[in-house]
């Protein structure tokens, strides 16, 4: 290139050498610290993602935003699932499978119903009690022993939640507030599974099975329910993908970086951002019970955490001892 060429990238040296020096700085973060930025960047995304679906449930069925959302994560997982054919197909528990992909899309569609029809922050805090289901479930599905300390937690947890759910400020009961609760014990349902075919399946068969399914479930009731759509919601149904994919690749990028029981609590910041959305985008402020339950909800979830990290760490020492 002729040395007159070059003088028209000199304004771009200071960026490339600015974009160098954050990388490097980046890298040299700690892990935990790394994991916490992806997983508040994640909780920005996750709250955007909650008001585009909201917007578009303004005029759209919330059978036809879930079968758009789901093409657009086919579409981008679609070479690793073709790259792994025919194994990406090949299951050992294909009956648990069926039964992720249908409860999956029951916690999806019951999910988003709740954040069309609630308060933003509402359907945000209920949609934390997937902790407390998860625990009851892990009982019945996976013969886990729960002690009295995450027995107390998770009864604390659900009374948080009857706090929100009961009738606040003189409205009277909203039926998705039930749906949001369905919603999450299904998600618990779908995660205790996941442990299931986790250890049988490769994580390459878990992902085709979820984004290719859940899609193709919905489709007949999408088509049913379809409503012609304007420009304006194309827009925001690729914006809704987008965000999406991003949102979950950030809380991949967090669990690798950082450390679960320090990355997973960030994951309660989103009440916050759905708070301030819920009020500058449509003009709802959240009731004081919101915040009461919300506060006894997140405490629970943490004290299980705490508790659960507690079990592993001395189930490891206990497998170390005997070693």
């Amino acid at each position: 290139m002729p040395t007159s060429s070059l003088r028209h990238y000199k304004p771009l040296r200071p960026l490339v050498r600015a974009g160098y020096h954050t990388a490097r700085s980046w890298r040299r973060l700690p892990g935990n610290v790394r994991g916490i930025l992806w997983a508040l960047l994640g909780t920005v995304l996750f709250a955007i993602m909650g008001a585009l679906v909201k917007l578009l449930g303004e005029r759209l069925h919330v059978t036809q935003i879930l079968v758009f959302r789901q093409l657009f994560m086919l579409v981008i997982s679609l070479p690793v699932i073709i790259r792994g054919l025919p194994g990406s197909l090949r299951t050992k528990a294909p009956m648990l499978h069926a039964a992720r992909v249908v409860l999956a899309t029951g916690a999806m569609v019951m999910g988003f119903s709740a954040v069309i029809e609630l308060p933003l922050a509402d359907s945000t805090v209920i949609g934390f009690s997937r902790t407390f289901f998860l625990t009851v479930f892990a009982i019945f599905f996976l013969g886990e022993v729960v002690g009295v300390h995450r027995w107390a937690a998770t009864i604390l947890g659900f009374i948080g939640v009857l706090i929100i759910v009961q009738p606040g400020g003189g409205s009277e009961f909203n039926i998705y507030t039930v749906i949001a609760l369905a919603g999450a014990a299904c998600a618990a349902i779908v995660g205790i599974i996941l442990r299931k075919v986790s250890q049988l399946d490769p994580p390459i068969t878990i992902l085709t099975f979820q984004a290719a399914f859940v899609g193709l479930l919905l489709t007949p009731f999408a088509i049913y329910y379809w409503t012609p759509m304007s420009q304006g919601d194309w827009i925001i149904l690729a914006a809704l993908g987008a965000v999406s994919w991003m949102a979950q690749m950030c809380n991949i990028q967090a669990m690798k970086a950082g450390e679960a029981t320090v990355v997973a609590p960030m994951d309660y910041t989103r009440i916050v951002y759905a708070s301030i959305i819920s009020v500058v985008v449509f003009g709802v402020w959240p009731e004081w019970t919101t915040y009461v339950g919300a506060s006894i909800i997140i405490g629970a979830s943490l004290y299980t955490m705490h508790r659960e990290s507690k079990r592993k760490l001395e189930r490891k020492n206990t497998i170390g001892e005997g070693a």
